[in-house]
Parts: structure tokens; C-alpha cells; sequence
């Protein structure tokens, strides 16, 4: 009877050994799984909206144009973790004498490395210049604008957003009829940098503006982005350039985009005139009454002196 007993408890010993280590096993492979599941699940981090410094976001930007978020694709993404994302204000360092104007000193990085400019193309026999208007939304100056171009034959670049384009597609229609580029201003015109972890959002800033250009006109759109307010980083350029984007800052720009405190006259045209330079990108903004009123003498006066209006290509 004895050792029944004992055959007894080793077998049971051996049992809950057994049952155990399967049950161990089954502990490992769970945590595996969730740790997964986890690291899955923040593969698209939500939407940021100070800057952006974190290298342990997922930042990898499929280099097609079209939005495609699958994130087994490896072939075909870049990882931008390594490109610094501190909100940076566009600004140059005006002079007074018509020469291109310096940029912020504190760069580490070359624009064109991103293709980005602030100047347009120049040649030693003529000088040039490019007419660039920003148009968030309409304020009753874009036909006059577009009377004036006509009349005096410049041609520019209108950057503008998906809410001007659902709101104005007639005007948008006759600057392509006309021979000028719509560029593109962003969906929601948000500052870039806060949108580089979140890839889905990035890349519908531009995307939906295109598809609305589309539908309006027929065309693709021609790939000339303004960054919104002027900010960006070394990333939102690096993401913007893998989009196929040039982006175009500007060498010249003044306060007239608040139509409540519309500079007057003469200080507005001395303002410009003082400060034209060879492949001069100049930005005005298209809801100034101001602007529209001089416009032409603009156009008139910077003929005078020697310039020619030509369209960035």
C-alpha cells in the first residue's frame, strides 16, 4: 500500500511539472504578442502640435505621391527621424541695395538640399522677377488682380488652399485659362512641422488640394508648395521634397495681409520699388486692397527699371 503511495505522488509531481512549463510557455508567447499588438498600434502617433523633436515617432513617408499607409511596405518609405523638426519662421534680412537678401544665419542645412528657394532663377543679361500671390480665401481683389496681370501680360503663381478652392472655382478656372500656375497652400493651412509624426494628415495637406484643383480643372496640379505662415523645419521640407514639392518661400513681403490695416498707398509702392533685386520672389497677398490698386504701377515702374516678370517653372 506504501508504495502505491509513492507512485502515486511522483506521478502527480511529474504531472504539475509538465502543466507548468506548457503554462509558462503560454505566459511567453502572450506578452510577445501584446508587446506586438502595442508597438502596432502606435505606428501612426496622433497629431502634434508643439514641436516635434521625438526620433521614437514612426516617421517614415512613402515616397509615392498617392496616400498609401501600409506600413509593411519598407521598399519604398524614408525614415525622417533623423531630420531635426523645430518650428522655424521663414525671414530674410532686407537691404538697400537691390541685391539678394540674407537668410537666417542659424541654418544647418541648405534649402536646396530639400528643393527649396527664395530666389528665382537669374541670368547676366536681364533682370527678373516673380509675382507670387497667397490666397487663404477670397476678399473681392482676385478679378481686378487678374485684370491687371491680363492687361500688362505678367503672368504669377497663386498658392491656395482647399477652402479657396471649393469657394472659388470659377477664379481658379480663369487663372488657368489665363496662363498662370495655381500652387498649392495646404488643405487646412496648418503649420507643416506640427503634422510630420502624423503621416496619413501630412500628406492629405496636399493631397486634398490637388484632387480639388482636379476637379475644377481637369489638370494636375503643378507641384509648387507654399509652406503655411511661412514655418517649417528640416523635416517638413525633407517630406514635402519627397512629395515631389518645390517649395517656395519668397524674398520679398511687406504687412498687407490684414485687410483692417491696409498700408497706404505711397508707403506700400516705395516699399516694394526699394526693394526689387534680381530673381526677387515677391509675395503679396491677393485679399490687399492696396495691392490691387497698385499693381500695376508696380508692374509699370519695375519695367522702367529694367526688370522683366517672369513665371517659376
Amino acid at each position: 500500500m506504501r508504495k502505491i503511495i509513492i507512485y502515486f505522488s511522483l506521478f502527480i509531481t511529474i504531472s504539475l511539472c509538465l502543466t507548468g512549463c506548457t503554462l509558462f510557455d503560454k505566459v511567453k508567447e502572450t506578452s510577445f504578442f501584446n508587446s506586438e499588438q502595442s508597438n502596432s498600434n502606435n505606428k501612426f502617433p496622433k497629431q502634434e502640435t508643439s514641436n516635434n523633436n521625438n526620433t521614437n515617432n514612426d516617421t517614415s513617408l512613402d515616397r509615392d505621391s498617392s496616400i498609401n499607409n501600409n506600413p509593411t511596405n519598407k521598399s519604398t518609405t524614408t525614415d525622417y527621424s533623423n531630420k531635426d523638426n523645430e518650428i522655424t519662421s521663414w525671414f530674410y534680412i532686407p537691404n538697400d541695395t537691390h541685391t539678394t537678401p540674407a537668410i537666417n544665419p542659424k541654418l544647418t542645412y541648405d534649402l536646396s538640399n530639400y528643393n527649396a528657394i527664395y530666389n528665382g532663377p537669374v541670368n547676366e543679361t536681364t533682370k527678373t522677377l516673380y509675382l507670387t500671390f497667397d490666397e487663404g480665401y477670397e476678399n473681392g481683389y482676385t478679378s481686378k488682380i487678374l485684370d491687371v496681370l491680363k492687361e500688362k501680360n505678367v503672368k504669377a503663381v497663386f498658392f491656395v488652399t482647399s477652402y479657396y478652392l471649393e469657394k472659388n472655382p470659377d477664379l481658379v478656372k480663369r487663372m488657368v485659362d489665363e496662363g498662370h500656375i495655381v500652387g498649392n497652400h495646404s488643405k487646412t493651412h496648418s503649420s507643416m512641422p506640427t503634422l510630420t509624426s502624423d503621416i496619413t494628415k501630412f500628406k492629405e495637406e496636399f493631397s486634398d488640394v490637388e484632387s480639388k484643383y482636379k476637379e475644377i480643372t481637369g489638370l494636375d496640379m503643378k507641384k509648387f508648395f507654399r509652406p503655411p505662415m511661412g514655418y517649417y523645419s528640416e523635416r517638413s521640407l525633407a517630406m514635402t521634397n519627397d512629395l515631389g514639392y518645390k517649395t517656395v518661400f519668397w524674398s520679398f513681403a511687406y504687412d498687407d495681409w490684414d485687410p483692417e490695416k491696409q498700408p497706404e498707398i505711397n508707403y506700400a509702392k516705395h516699399k516694394i520699388l526699394d526693394n526689387l533685386h534680381n530673381g526677387s520672389i515677391l509675395l503679396l497677398h491677393a485679399v490687399s486692397k492696396t495691392n490691387t490698386e497698385i499693381l500695376g504701377e508696380i508692374i509699370d515702374s519695375a519695367r522702367n527699371a529694367g526688370y522683366e516678370f517672369k513665371l517659376l517653372n
